[in-house]
């Protein structure tokens, strides 16, 4: 269920993303806790050891610099942490350091595009600088805890609630990933959970002056789940508004097999927190020309290349897959800066239907991202040298290759035969074949796709080498001499 006729649903999110530094945020042990030993990647400072003080990770707060130009957002000249006090086995110190009166980085905007070319827009209320909790894992009767993440350097991304649809919410997560991505804020790995999304929702009567009681549902690693856990708990509360019932306010997990969302323990207010200033962390204090230099290292966002491509006149679907990976849309318009829209619209539809997405994959392409290269290919096909599914061919094989084109074309034996009078030939032993007859007899007789037999035979009698266009232009010629 994505609407109905009484209720309407609010969709805030809270996005955490994990920074790419190389330390953690307070500590200098690895940020990268991606199939390591339980607890290897940590230090006293993450086990919270008594006389233990944190030191703040410069690069960190460059990031969260970064990701505020790519939300549009302000940055704020003084930053301060405080302490956010709660008990949980994988938070040691007994609080968790975030920022809770003075956020880095101040409102802002997403504008969410759909493939149609509408956008939505998607205030951003402010993005805070935080360490991540460790890890818990139940078991039976016990858990385990890993604090390989704890201390982990996040900015939550907190928007407004703007969204009233899970397709909405869906895109917005989309999109935000990209920017994240784009900006080089994050690696974006979502399976290791670079980026995990809290959708806070809220179902009231249309036309209601006060949003309903909000829930919110933690945790969420992909797209899907977010669009997927907005449909479910639409249909849940309001399932439970047409019974009487009340919606508590509450923290929800959500069950990827059984699409469902469940309960996990009552929503705390700030105050539930005991929130204090952190007194060992001196505050953040930027200056104009540091933001201004920062910011303008941040690489092409999404939007950029959307409105670049334009002229490219690009189906949505094959934008969408381009923008999937930053190295891919880098290549694309650079095609076009240096060779012009006809060569770059090729080159993007190889691109968009011939490349999976495998990370083997990718990390070979991008060590032989010459635009160069790609830019003779479609130029060959523009001269007829290649047939379009020859191309194709060679492009498969110039991903990995240190050839070029023309040499991969030549070794697999692919170059069209553009010859005209090497052509003739074969042409006149076509038409001159009896087996050619009734196809011959039909074009005269106005029927013109009969001229395809005759191709073909060209095709077939030089080994599929001959240009076709220019066999069928001979093929007519010959005809008419006749």
């Amino acid at each position: 269920m994505t609407t109905h006729p009484d209720y309407e649903m609010t969709i805030g999110i809270e996005c955490h993303v994990q920074l790419a530094t190389l330390t953690k945020l307070f500590s200098g042990s690895d940020n990268d806790a991606r199939d390591k030993d339980p607890n290897s990647a940590t230090s006293p400072i993450d086990f919270g050891l008594p006389g233990m003080l944190p030191v703040l990770n410069r690069e960190a707060v460059v990031l969260a610099v970064k990701a505020g130009k790519a939300l549009n957002a302000d940055i704020a000249r003084v930053s301060r942490f405080d302490r956010k006090h709660y008990f949980y086995p994988d938070l040691p110190k007994g609080y968790q350091i975030t920022q809770m009166y003075q956020p880095i980085i101040l409102g802002g905007t997403v504008d969410v595009p759909f493939e149609d070319g509408s956008t939505v827009p998607v205030r951003i209320h402010h993005a805070h600088l935080e360490e991540d909790a460790g890890k818990l894992t139940h078991y039976a009767n016990y858990s385990l805890v890993d604090l390989n993440r704890a201390g982990t350097p996040l900015i939550e991304i907190v928007s407004e609630p703007d969204m009233h649809s899970p397709q909405v919410a869906k895109a917005y997560a989309a999109e935000l990933h990209k920017l994240m991505a784009y900006a080089g804020v994050t690696f974006g790995d979502l399976y290791h959970g670079n980026m995990r999304f809290d959708v806070n929702l809220s179902v009231a009567k249309k036309g209601a002056t006060e949003l309903g009681t909000r829930t919110e549902v933690k945790n969420l690693n992909s797209f899907r789940s977010v669009e997927r856990a907005a449909e479910y708990e639409f249909a849940r509360q309001i399932e439970r508004l047409e019974k009487g019932e009340v919606i508590v306010q509450e923290t929800r997990g959500w069950d990827e097999a059984t699409g469902t969302t469940i309960s996990q323990r009552s929503k705390e207010d700030a105050q539930d927190y005991r929130y204090m200033p952190d007194p060992d962390i001196p505050p953040i204090v930027l200056g104009e020309d540091e933001i201004r230099a920062i910011q303008e290292s941040v690489p092409r966002l999404p939007a950029s290349y959307r409105q670049a491509w334009q002229s490219l006149s690009l189906d949505p679907s094959v934008v969408q897959s381009l923008l999937a990976n930053p190295s891919y849309a880098l290549l694309i318009a650079t095609i076009q800066e240096v060779a012009g829209d006809t060569l770059a619209r090729r080159v993007a539809h190889w691109f968009s239907s011939a490349v999976s997405q495998s990370q083997e994959e990718e990390a070979i392409i991008a060590s032989n991202f010459v635009p160069e290269g790609y830019i003779e290919l479609a130029q060959m096909v523009e001269d007829q040298e290649l047939s379009s599914t020859a191309a194709k061919d060679v492009f498969h094989a110039l991903l990995t290759s240190e050839l070029t084109p023309r040499q991969i074309a030549e070794e697999k034996n692919l170059l069209q035969m553009s010859d005209e009078s090497a052509l003739k030939e074969i042409v006149r032993a076509v038409v001159d074949d009896p087996a050619s007859t009734q196809s011959i007899t039909d074009i005269k007789a106005g029927q013109e796709k009969a001229i395809g037999y005759l191709v073909g035979q060209v095709m077939k009698r030089s080994a599929g080498k001959a240009n076709p266009s220019i066999a069928q232009a001979l093929i007519k010629a010959e005809l008419d001499a006749r």
